[in-house]
This record gives structure tokens, C-alpha cells and sequence, in this order.
């Protein structure tokens, strides 16, 4: 499949639609989950365009990975979870629903179920100030 630029995480990364942001840079942009499968649920894309990890060169990929390093270390810091999961899911019979390349960051806590990830809408309220929490923690 040929790389779409009407995805929504390429519209995003060109200001069309707005995001709760965590972090940015010159490479990459981390944004809050507007359908979160736990609070703090943030994810983290190149702004190279790339449908999956395959298809990213590996100076952009460097760089995503170590935003997505850093929003992890400020989502356990702002959430104090005992875990943080990192997720990438390369095509549709991965799970893959937005053909942009990102990398989900969701805190983790024992007994705690996830939420179905794209089950429901989170309340914008909510996503801001997790942001907020985040980019606290980011300094």
C-alpha cells in the first residue's frame, strides 16, 4: 500500500486537525490518544511520512525512538504507573488502523484492565490536562 497523506496523523502533523501535544521537534510529534486505552495514553509519530517501520529510514526512526524514550519517561513520572507498554503495529493483520508509523505509550497498572482501544472518545478536558501532567514532567 502507497502511503496515504490524508491520514489523520499526517493531517495532524500538517495543523488541519487539531491534537492535545505533549512534545514536538524538528522529527517527531507526540500527541495524546483521543480514544486512550489507560490515562496518559500518548502516541508518538515522524514527521516523515512513513506507513510503518519498514518504510521509515533509520536516521527518522533513531530520532522517533528517542521522543518515544523520553515522552515514556515523562508519562511514568506524571502517572506513576509500575509499567509502561510500548506499542508499534505494522499493517492492517497487526492491528494498524492509521497508516502513518507511530508508537503507542500506555501506562500500565496491575489489575487494571485496558480500555478497547478506538472504543470511545475521551473527554477533551481530560486530554488537556494529562497533557499538561506530561509536559510538566518533560521540564
Amino acid at each position: 500500500m502507497a502511503y496515504d497523506p490524508t491520514n489523520i496523523f499526517a493531517r495532524i502533523l500538517r495543523g488541519e486537525i487539531p491534537c492535545h501535544k505533549v512534545y514536538e521537534d524538528d522529527q517527531t510529534l507526540a500527541f495524546m490518544d483521543v480514544m486512550p486505552q489507560s490515562e496518559g495514553h500518548t502516541l508518538v509519530v515522524p514527521k516523515t511520512p512513513a506507513e510503518n517501520v519498514f518504510d521509515l529510514p533509520p536516521e527518522a526512526l533513531a530520532a522517533t525512538i528517542r521522543t518515544v524514550q523520553k515522552v515514556a519517561q515523562a508519562v511514568k513520572k506524571a502517572f506513576d504507573p509500575p509499567g509502561v507498554m510500548i506499542a508499534q503495529l505494522n499493517g492492517a493483520a497487526a492491528g494498524q488502523s492509521v497508516f502513518h508509523l507511530h508508537f503507542h505509550v500506555v501506562p500500565r497498572h496491575s489489575g487494571r484492565e485496558l480500555s478497547l482501544h478506538a472504543g470511545r472518545m475521551a473527554d477533551p478536558q481530560q486530554l488537556a490536562a494529562q497533557a499538561e501532567r506530561i509536559r510538566a514532567q518533560l521540564g
